[in-house]
């Protein structure tokens, strides 16, 4: 049997397939698929679909959400094996779409002289001639797309937009995550904003809250009525409100706000605590880690 039409023994119900001119975008319009939750897969050779999907039968992003995969197609075989396998999926899938991606020749010269990179199409000519080739090459299977996306002139966020909004999918929800630590065990690395909470006294020195922890109602109670917690609050808060639509309308679905003191297990946890509540409040997804609390009895 025929490999490219042989049956999908597949639990996976949705595919989104991704192809279009070199330097368009797609491995960009991938990493936003996946954010959204797809099984992300890049460049891979068209015959080799139908058998992913009876491999990812049992994965649990590829069976919710779908799989998302980049497909590049620069010869005429391959052509050939990908308007088969079109065929193939649309038969035992619930929804398949085919998103080509383009922009104009001045725009893609642009990008490949901007990269230093070579055309794949190339050979040994200027990189509009590579373009121009690829295009010629591509132009029956733009014909054949459910989506073509021009991106030319699209930033990062507008092309999120546009792409989901093409799909018919609703953006996923944008994700806080907040992180207590210690100075002293180092920042965390992925850190995209860092709030230093030393300045407040130290639970830590109160012989009946040395040895309990930022989560413990006792030390919340010592800290919370301090002025210097509550405008602290108020005014990282605030903060907090402000650059959030901000860091969403540039495309980002997450922000790692990290708060700390010495050693993570009072001041930074409490007021982690305190932020992570009035954040969910609001109507946040926030992933609330303490990172150090529980490495030892300093805080």
């Amino acid at each position: 049997m025929d490999p490219l039409n042989e049956p999908l023994p597949t639990q996976v119900r949705r595919g989104i397939i991704l192809t279009g001119l070199s330097g368009s975008g797609k491995t960009t319009a991938l990493r936003i698929l996946e954010d959204q939750g797809f099984y992300a897969i890049d460049n891979l050779p068209p015959a080799l679909l139908p058998q992913l999907l009876d491999v990812l039968g049992g994965h649990h992003s590829a069976v919710t959400q779908g799989i998302a995969a980049v497909v590049d197609v620069r010869g005429e075989h391959l052509l050939d094996d990908l308007e088969v396998v079109l065929g193939t999926l649309r038969r035992h899938l619930d929804s398949l779409t085919l998103v080509f991606l383009d922009a104009s020749d001045s725009a893609l010269v642009r990008r490949f002289e901007t990269t230093r990179r070579k055309h794949p199409v190339g050979s040994d000519g200027t990189p509009l001639e590579g373009i121009q080739r690829e295009r010629q090459l591509l132009q029956r299977l733009r014909s054949l797309a459910d989506v073509i996306l021009d991106t030319s002139d699209l930033q990062h966020h507008v092309l999120r937009q546009r792409l989901l909004e093409d799909l018919g999918l609703t953006p996923a929800s944008f994700l806080v995550r907040l992180t207590s630590f210690g100075f002293k065990y180092g920042l965390p690395q992925d850190a995209d904003l860092v709030f230093d909470v030393r300045f407040l006294p130290n639970p830590n020195y109160e012989p009946d809250l040395c040895s309990l922890s930022g989560v413990d109602r006792e030390v919340q109670a010592y800290l919370a009525p301090l002025p210097e917690m509550n405008r602290f609050l108020e005014l990282t808060g605030g903060l907090v409100r402000f650059v959030l639509p901000l860091y969403r309308q540039t495309g980002r679905m997450r922000l790692h706000l990290a708060v700390g003191c010495t050693g993570g297990r009072h001041r930074s946890v409490a007021v982690a605590e305190s932020l992570h509540q009035a954040l969910r409040s609001e109507g946040y997804d926030v992933n609330l880690c303490h990172r150090d609390m529980d490495k030892e009895s300093v805080g």
